[in-house]
């Protein structure tokens, strides 16, 4: 039950959007198990002065083509799943697109258990099918 939020440059081709998204569904599918159906995204297209970052952190270099990639998921992940998920995010992202690797920056925030979300009818849905690792 992932809620991700994409924020890229406008200027880049809706094509990549689409897989910039896709490819962190899919990432999130293979090392959280999140079910297929489960894909709530917002792609934030901003202008190039809108996007701050540093040429240089931890000595890695950005081109400028940056996209941000906020995940808020429940928690329970493992290290492990954590570092599988941002080296498969960051790989797909720039396997697929004009984004490279460097400029792929991710942010995951968790938050407690079930009943911090609503997927509508504003009620707590009753999610004890769900699994969180």
């Amino acid at each position: 039950m992932p809620f991700v939020r994409i924020s890229l440059l406008k200027t880049l081709p809706s094509n990549a959007k689409d897989k910039i998204s896709k490819a962190v569904h899919q990432s999130l599918m293979n090392e959280f198990n999140v079910p297929p159906d489960d894909y709530f995204h917002v792609i934030e297209e901003l202008d190039a002065t809108q996007l701050y970052y540093p040429k240089n952190y931890l000595n890695i270099a950005h081109s400028g083509n940056m996209v941000y990639v906020q995940i808020t998921a429940g928690s329970g992940r493992s290290y492990e799943q954590k570092e599988k998920l941002y080296a498969s995010i960051a790989g797909k992202i720039a396997a697929e697109t004009p984004v490279l690797i460097n400029d792929v920056i991710i942010i995951l925030i968790e938050n407690g258990g079930k009943e911090n979300w609503s997927f509508g009818e504003g009620k707590i849905q009753n999610l004890s099918h769900i699994k969180t690792e």
